[in-house]
């Protein structure tokens, strides 16, 4: 058996509800991934230099606040800075369609709502560290 998927976590912005990204976490966990959480109130430069230091295949953001559209172009950006742009990068939150467009025409891999089955995002990750293509509308549940 290979290393386990790293996945890391990350909270930017001023957001305090971390509620959602603490019950991904732990079900990535139970699905056997090695999770880092990287706690509240993150700034871009925290977020990627976690994605370096700690050699992750996966960054999921958490951003309920609605700052999204800031903090991700500067996220995607830092990650660049450091040679590792080409990083899957999930969102996970409160995005409206037309913005969850914008985020993927910027990189982001997949945009998850609340209430989304944490199979889904379990899936998607095996997918996107495995360099396989993911399509959240037609991917059945495991």
């Amino acid at each position: 058996m290979g290393r386990k998927i790293r996945v890391l976590i990350a909270k930017p912005g001023l957001d305090g509800h971390d509620r959602g990204a603490k019950v991904v976490a732990r079900a990535l966990r139970d699905a056997g991934m090695e999770v880092i959480y990287t706690g509240l109130r993150q700034t871009p430069v925290m977020v990627a230099e976690a994605a370096l230091q700690e050699d992750v295949d996966v960054v999921g953001l958490s951003i309920l606040s609605g700052a999204h559209m800031a903090l991700v172009p500067r996220i995607m950006e830092e990650l660049a800075h450091r040679g590792i742009g080409d990083l899957p990068v999930f969102v996970g939150g409160i995005v409206p369609q037309d913005e969850a467009l914008l985020l993927k025409q910027m990189g982001v891999q997949e945009v998850f709502g609340p209430g989304t089955d944490t199979r889904t995002i379990i899936t998607y990750i095996r997918k996107a560290a495995g360099s396989g293509s993911f399509d959240a509308t037609t991917q059945p549940l495991p």
